[in-house]
């Protein structure tokens, strides 16, 4: 028996056998050639078809995984489309006098490199999406298929690594566990795995072996552990401990219907958050008593121009409708940072997260802010609608928001067209508005606490960069003391406070937040029955 150690991702036992997905190897090779132009149209040829391959990907990855999954073809789009790799392909091609295959392989390594030798941990990433897209072009050249995978039966698929392209286009019935030498828990992988809610370890301590494929193993994503040849006793007993979840994941369905309320009658609400239309019919399983977390981007992503106001109408009607008077908190577009779209032109910045997005692009761009507006206000009159607004920092920010719907109410009333009453709030995000949460609960009806990036603001840690995982801590006491003062100062102003960011979802912390006061956790569709499981046994 074999034993190895990873970093669990979906708290779930899998048991089957490994498949070893291994990448073919190119067989490129240098040719000198005697028509450069003819080179260059096959190149371009390619590259066309790689853009209509990443557009496909794109719809994939939004409709299995959400629109945050998705966004990682749209950057690959943009790297496409960048006049320096593109200028250094064609002087290989014409000035070197080498095939396409081989111009595009070695442009694409030394941009990596390039990235890679970057100090911005953000830039190193990027060298990993330039030599994918490169070796997308490349296939395309020689007129090979993509890296198959088709197993008869599930199984544990077993890599150095998964691209996005990969996990989106695996048959999903065929996996029953993800194990990876590298990635991180933010990794696509990852997000994978935890849509589909199977046992997946990365960064995993083991050299993988091609004699590994079709053997017998084990991935205990509770312990963070995988197993090859297990021992039977070791088998029969993670066999055990695999039914119990299963039996426990039954039992949850039992919770449909019921209130989230804790054994001495404290309430709080489970929502659900969203990325995109598709995704309300898991809310709808899984019993979420609103959607706290409507995510607006899918409208803007992927696309070539700005989605009318009619558009993104039907689409939040959809939502709205299906949801039969439930509570629909919409969050206005977050553009900007790894949110990329290349019609809202908007210039490169060393620090994105920290740039020019969300609110800010809203209130110094009326005219797209004014559109979305109306469009959910209409939307408003079918259900039950919030909106909240991402990224701020100011009572001042707050007023300018208000001044704006205000006008836009006018409008559409003007037009007599039908609104419904529709509560104001924002995210708390940022330290700022933690630290004036008391300011700022004087001019909203309620606060949803973003503790992804409120985490990553307070800790000063980009938790995309897996070096500083060591120091990454969601449980910091700076945190919880910035989420408890917003509790505090949102329940003496009146109004509610809830959670839309990962931390909600995390059952360490739930009976914490209750204790908090917190009216409100807003989690994925299926941590919707765990945490009023949770909920119910505190007390």
């Amino acid at each position: 028996m074999e034993q190895y150690t990873g970093k669990s991702v979906v708290q779930e036992i899998a048991v089957g056998s490994i498949y070893v997905f291994a990448k073919k190897e190119s067989s490129l090779t240098k040719r000198t050639i005697e028509d450069a132009d003819q080179e260059m149209a096959r190149f371009d040829a390619a590259r066309s078809e790689a853009m209509s391959q990443l557009d496909q990907l794109y719809q994939e990855a939004l409709t299995q995984v959400g629109e945050e999954e998705a966004m990682i073809f749209d950057t690959h789009k943009v790297m496409l489309e960048d006049l320096d790799y593109l200028e250094a392909i064609e002087e290989k091609i014409r000035t070197d006098k080498v095939n396409a295959e081989y111009a595009v392989t070695a442009t694409g390594e030394e941009f990596a490199a390039i990235f890679a030798g970057m100090d911005d941990e953000y830039m190193q990433a990027r060298a990993a999406d330039v030599k994918d897209i490169s070796d997308r072009v490349v296939r395309i050249l020689e007129g090979r298929q993509d890296d198959g995978f088709h197993p008869e039966e599930p199984v544990i698929v077993l890599a150095e690594d998964l691209t996005p392209a990969e996990t989106i286009q695996m048959d999903k019935s065929k996996i029953l566990a993800f194990v990876t030498q590298k990635g991180s828990a933010n990794s696509h992988t990852a997000i994978l795995a935890r849509s589909l809610n199977i046992a997946s370890l990365v960064n995993t301590d083991i050299e993988i072996k091609p004699e590994y494929h079709g053997r017998q193993a084990v991935v205990d994503g509770v312990e963070g552990v995988f197993y090859i040849d297990p021992e039977p006793e070791l088998l029969q007993q993670k066999e055990k401990e695999q039914k119990e979840l299963a039996g426990r994941e039954e039992a949850l369905k039992q919770l449909v219907g019921m209130l989230s309320e804790t054994k001495d009658g404290r309430k709080i609400k489970i929502y659900a958050n969203m990325g995109n239309v598709e995704d309300v019919a898991q809310v709808l399983k899984n019993d979420a008593e609103g959607i706290g977390l409507f995510r607006s981007e899918f409208l803007y992503l992927g696309r070539e121009d700005f989605p009318g106001e009619e558009e993104q109408f039907e689409a939040y009607k959809e939502v709205v409708s299906a949801m039969k008077g439930k509570k629909v908190i919409i969050r206005t577009l977050d553009i900007g940072a790894d949110k990329k779209a290349d019609y809202f032109g908007l210039d490169p910045e060393e620090n994105p997260a920290m740039g020019y997005r969300a609110i800010r692009i809203c209130l110094t761009r009326e005219e797209i802010f004014r559109t979305q507006l109306r469009a959910i206000y209409r939307a408003s009159a079918f259900g039950t609608v919030s909106i909240m607004f991402p990224m701020i920092i100011s009572v001042n920010e707050i007023r300018k928001i208000k001044a704006i719907v205000e006008q836009v109410k006018a409008e559409l009333a003007s037009e007599n067209i039908a609104t419904g009453e529709v509560e104001l709030g924002i995210m708390v995000e940022t330290p700022a508005a933690a630290v004036i949460s008391d300011q700022l609960a004087g001019e909203v009806d309620f606060f949803s606490i973003g503790t992804n990036d409120l985490t990553q603001y307070t800790l000063a840690i980009d938790r995309q960069n897996q070096k500083l995982d060591p120091f990454y801590d969601s449980h910091h006491e700076a945190v919880l003391r910035l989420i408890r003062m917003t509790v505090e100062n949102g329940h003496k102003a009146g109004i509610w406070v809830g959670i839309c960011g990962e931390l909600g979802a995390d059952e360490t912390l739930t009976e914490a937040f209750v204790d908090m006061g917190m009216d409100e956790l807003s989690v994925s569709p299926s941590s919707v029955l765990k945490i009023r499981d949770r909920v119910r046994n505190i007390g």
